[in-house]
């Protein structure tokens, strides 16, 4: 570690033609008595949600064996590089997800309304939607006043918040798990660019023309700072300039996949203040960009809390590249049909081999003391069950990540029954430093997290 008369100031942000570029902590932001005494750069948690619709196939879910010895379930195998990484939650309910009397059908609009807010949601197809404040949302609010965005809000599906999408319950129940605030629903970024955008792009200007002659120009992000760049790396140790330079490398390499994609694409861009551009070709490379570029978002310290919706309830998507060529949303009736379990469960599968990506990247991004992985906490889940009676209860839960080393992973924690789901979301604002007295309808902390 190089010592320097002056540190880098932790926010130091380079900028260069319409573009502005946030740093990753380097050893070289940490107060000189600190990296005297040659203790790495401590790294703040960071709190993320990943969301899967249509609960699970529970019998390929549940691990076997309680505690530490477990083994993964078919479901969770593609996770077995981070066992150690890793708690399996068993037990936990969505309780305000259920129907009340005389209630509309619409089971998808109460799960995804209930899921991040512990409240029931308000039955109604109009404007007059009505929920709680999410979880994320709680973070936010403390974690964001230290950061460049509050939070960010990423799915991969459609995301418009009129009309209605489930019997008696509003598009914004479906399309969106966040909530500012109980009648203030936030839509869910669904295109690679504009995220880029958002994290790196210029927020001068909201003119649409100014932002698509940006992009036919074809410049690079990196190629605009080059000169700042280059000053930077000048003064930084040597372990510093490793450090940017794969950082650089992450950038250029998710600039270059989303320059690719829209250049693949087969529609223009409309004349929005956010151009939407094309998206990768598959649901694979579409979802890892996505989470690479979340990864960028926490790696640069934009933001500390992202929400991701893999997929949402009622979603019409189809999985031909694993032999899944029926709807998902249908095939979660599946009506203990033994061909569609299984069909689902390779569905639930697929979405868990990319959580696995998202983990293998945070484990090989350098944070602080550790890793990435070692200081966030990721929720990763279901607002259900078991998808053909749309049951919220005993969900497919993990939680992965160390947040600083209040959660200890390696476990598969069974939990009484009617223990609130809000109960781990009170847990997990703890252990990343946010205070709060309750989370909807939760009763309390677990202290098994951390045991």
């Amino acid at each position: 570690m190089t010592v320097t008369k002056k540190a880098i100031p932790r926010r130091t942000v380079l900028r260069g033609f319409g573009a502005s570029l946030a740093l990753p902590l380097l050893d070289g932001m940490v107060p000189a008595l600190t990296a005297l005494a040659k203790t790495p750069a401590k790294a703040t948690p960071r709190l993320g949600i990943v969301y899967v619709p249509m609960g699970a196939v529970m019998s390929e879910w549940t691990p076997k064996e309680a505690g530490a010895s477990f083994t993964m379930s078919r479901i969770l195998q593609p996770l077995t590089p981070y066992h150690d990484q890793l708690l399996v939650l068993t037990g936990l309910d969505n309780e305000p997800a259920v129907a009340r009397l005389g209630e509309p059908a619409g089971g998808h609009g109460r799960i995804g309304g209930a899921f991040l807010t512990g409240v029931h949601a308000k039955p109604t197809e109009g404007a007059d939607f009505e929920a709680g404040v999410s979880v994320d949302q709680i973070a936010a609010r403390q974690l964001g006043q230290q950061t460049q965005l509050a939070s960010l809000e990423v799915g991969l599906e459609t995301s418009g918040l009129a009309g209605a999408c489930d019997v008696g319950y509003s598009c914004a129940y479906v399309n969106t798990l966040c909530w500012r605030s109980p009648t203030t629903p936030l839509p869910m970024e669904t295109n690679p660019r504009a995220v880029f955008e958002r994290l790196f792009g210029d927020h001068d200007s909201t003119d649409a023309q100014a932002r698509l002659a940006q992009i036919g120009r074809d410049r690079s992000l990196l190629d605009s700072l080059a000169e700042s760049v280059g000053d930077l790396q000048r003064g930084l140790g040597k372990r510093d300039r490793q450090k940017l330079s794969e950082y650089l490398d992450a950038v250029r390499d998710v600039e270059r996949r989303i320059q690719k994609a829209e250049s693949q694409g087969a529609r223009e861009l409309p004349l929005l203040d956010r151009p939407t551009g094309a998206v990768p070709g598959t649901f694979e490379e579409y979802a890892k960009l996505m989470i690479d570029l979340q990864v960028l978002a926490y790696q640069s310290d934009l933001t500390r809390v992202i929400t991701f919706m893999i997929g949402k309830e009622l979603s019409s998507r189809t999985y031909p590249e694993i032999g899944v060529s029926e709807q998902h949303h249908p095939l979660s009736h599946h009506q203990n049909d033994p061909a569609k379990l299984e069909k689902l469960a390779k569905v639930n599968t697929l979405h868990a081999s990319l959580f696995g990506h998202f983990l293998s990247r945070l484990a090989a991004t350098p944070d602080g003391d550790g890793t990435l992985l070692d200081h966030v906490l990721l929720i990763y889940g279901s607002g259900m069950s078991n998808s053909n009676l749309h049951i919220p209860h005993k969900l497919p839960i993990l939680v992965a990540g160390g947040a600083g080393g209040a959660i200890k992973g390696g476990r598969h924690l069974t939990f009484a029954d009617q223990t609130p789901l809000t109960n781990l979301y009170l847990t997990a604002l703890q252990a990343v430093g946010v205070r709060t007295e309750g989370v909807g309808d939760s009763t309390g902390r677990f202290t098994e997290l951390s045991m």
